[in-house]
């Protein structure tokens, strides 16, 4: 079955021979999208943005997957994660530095210090624009 015809929509597979199996392919980077999407925006550790680095990596995979126009696209994934990752490795880096050094000079739990670089929205709309 090449075309998935519904009552809202018809869709041609196009690239694969069968429209279960692009629909399967969609679903399973989609999933595990959403679920980063939720510990990302749910995670309290100062860590959190490291989850930014396979959240753009399933992005740039589902683009792939239904742009299947395109040959061998999954070849090169790294050179643009590139940019997203120059910023938040030496970002989670200088924080982990940074709490390290208060760790030496204080007598300070990794609690206390987690607490103290936690930033606490209070709403919704409050930690959205935290991220961006």
């Amino acid at each position: 079955m090449k075309v998935w015809d519904t009552f809202l929509f018809t869709y041609d597979s196009g690239f694969y021979e069968d429209a279960k199996t692009s629909v399967w392919m969609i679903f399973s980077k989609v999933t595990p999208l959403a679920l980063l999407f939720i510990w990302f925006f749910t995670c309290r550790h100062w860590w959190y943005h490291a989850i930014l680095v396979p959240i753009a990596m399933y992005i740039y995979q589902i683009i792939g997957t239904v742009n299947d126009d395109v040959q061998f696209f999954d070849n090169f994934d790294l050179i643009y994660i590139v940019p997203i990752m120059a910023i938040v490795i030496p970002s989670i880096y200088l924080i982990r530095a940074k709490m390290f050094n208060k760790i030496i000079d204080a007598d300070k739990t990794m609690e206390e210090l987690e607490q103290e670089f936690m930033i606490k929205p209070t709403t919704f709309w409050g930690k959205v624009k935290q991220y961006f």
